[in-house]
């Protein structure tokens, strides 16, 4: 796997990501629209979602920086 496929992975993981902590977002910004004996939306899980999305996405963007400082190792060395 080169390192362009691992940057790549990197993307997608911060894309979904990203993706997960709008949906929590969401279901946070709904939870008082809905009757407050009816809501389905667990607070508390909202936040450990969203603490997740930050966890993932940091690591995912660390995987993507190294990648990056890889490539530039790659063409320094190619320059000498």
């Amino acid at each position: 796997m080169g390192i362009s496929a691992i940057m790549s992975i990197a993307v997608s993981g911060m894309q979904a990501n990203t993706g997960s902590l709008a949906a929590s977002a969401r279901n946070v910004a709904n939870v008082a629209t809905s009757l407050p004996d009816t809501s389905d939306v667990d607070l508390g899980q909202e936040m450990l979602d969203t603490i997740q999305a930050e966890i993932g996405f940091k690591a995912n963007a660390a995987v993507f920086e190294t990648g990056a400082d890889m490539w530039d190792v790659l063409m320094s060395i190619k320059r000498d």
